[in-house]
């Protein structure tokens, strides 16, 4: 089967976030299918972009999967620039669809950039190779930038990006989503019920499996602050508005005397004011700020911290559910969690491996932190041995590219 997975920001194991389309696409070569998976040249989710040397679209071979990189302008938060790589994306993806399908005629095309607007230049790629198109649901635009950008519901741009998503349901063969709860939402939006598809995030078990660097990331830093006595909670990925980082920055001043400290480790646009908020509040020697470590280096990361922390704004979009790949990580490090997310699916209560509290309320994660520091080692080595067994059951990618694989599968044409 040849499959063209269009992901605007689909990243690597060389080039960071995002990584389900590679974990994807990297269990379908494996089981004998053709890949091509067409991003942008710029994301602000890498911690390394490619570089095309002035081209306008490159090829690369990774792990036996072909990336298509489309040329695209650097942009820094949600603003101009970042509309701007948007549509070099989408005329990129016009542009260039003969050499996007020269590798074949496409059995399925997958569109699956966030925002809704690619299902234009999939859905003609479908149609030209009566190949089966599939929508794939991260997030609900535009109701994200709706909820979590304040943006007006009549906003020029929001109304472009409602059509988009009513014709993304109305077009597609079968929706795959990220979010378990999301189907009523797309049902008044358009879809029949039958094409709904629940696939969520997951790990590569065999990242696991490879032996730590010697030393391992940040290991001096790391393990000094162990042997003062601190106890050491991290946040790993990505520093954005959703992410919900001012309380857990806040949470600091609430820890003054203890001894715990708070670590953040990633990129993302919101970074540089966190960490000036933290210096101008003096938690520098509580709340300490890492630069983002390589996709390969974060299991070994993961294992030297104490427990980890996860937090969202609280918002009605979460209602539809949430599938963080950090939490999916943190499971499988075998940490204990601090969960701050208003969401109706909590695998950290399923899995009973960490403490689940309200969302952006600097008292309750300073309060959860406090709460595992004061427990045995043997307490918290259980509650973290729960997360990893409940997530080897349940989200392991290569169970779920086979689930992906019997969609392509599935019947498709006029619907």
């Amino acid at each position: 089967m040849n499959i063209i997975y269009i992901n605007h920001y689909a990243g690597s194991a060389q080039h960071g976030m995002e990584f389900r389309p590679y974990e994807m696409a990297k269990h379908w070569v494996k089981k004998g299918n053709r890949v091509t998976i067409v991003a942008s040249s710029f994301s602000h989710l890498r911690t390394k972009n490619p570089d095309l040397a002035g081209k306008k679209f490159s090829e690369q071979d990774i792990d036996g999967i072909r990336y298509f990189w489309i040329a695209g302008n650097k942009y820094h938060g949600n603003n101009v620039g970042r509309i701007r790589n948007m549509l070099s994306f989408l005329h990129g993806l016009r542009k260039y669809a003969p050499q996007i399908a020269a590798k074949g005629k496409p059995d399925a095309v997958i569109a699956s950039s966030t925002y809704p607007l690619d299902i234009y230049p999939a859905r003609r790629l479908a149609e030209k190779y009566g190949a089966m198109l599939i929508y794939e649901v991260h997030d609900l635009w535009p109701l994200s930038p709706i909820e979590l950008g304040g943006m007006s519901p009549k906003h020029p741009y929001i109304r472009v990006m409602q059509k988009a998503e009513n014709d993304c349901y109305r077009y597609s063969d079968y929706v795959v989503s990220l979010l378990p709860f999301a189907k009523e939402h797309m049902i008044k939006h358009g879809m029949k019920p039958e094409k709904f598809i629940y696939i969520p995030n997951g790990i590569d078990k065999t990242e696991w499996e490879k032996p730590f660097h010697n030393p391992p990331v940040y290991f001096d830093k790391l393990m000094q602050y162990h042997n003062e006595g601190y106890f050491l909670i991290g946040y790993t990925g990505a520093h954005g508005i959703a992410n919900a980082l001012d309380s857990y920055v806040e949470a600091g001043e609430k820890l003054r005397g203890n001894k715990i400290k708070l670590i953040s480790v990633g990129p993302g646009p919101e970074r540089e004011r966190l960490i000036q908020k933290a210096h101008s509040r003096k938690l520098d020697g509580i709340v300490e700020f890492l630069s983002p470590v390589r996709r390969g280096q974060v299991p070994e990361l993961l294992s030297q911290f104490d427990a980890l922390y996860i937090g969202l704004q609280r918002q009605p979009l979460f209602q539809f559910g949430v599938s963080p790949n950090k939490l999916m990580d943190y499971m499988m490090a075998g940490k204990p969690v601090i969960f701050a997310i208003d969401a109706p699916n909590d695998l950290v209560a399923e899995a009973q491996c960490g403490i689940s509290i309200t969302p952006e309320d600097s008292g309750a994660i300073a309060s959860a932190a406090e709460a595992l520091a004061q427990m045995s080692p043997e307490e918290r080595k259980a509650m973290g041995a729960r997360g990893k067994a409940y997530i080897l059951l349940h989200n392991e990618y290569c169970v779920l590219a086979d689930k992906f694989l019997e969609v392509f599968r599935m019947p498709h044409g006029k619907q």
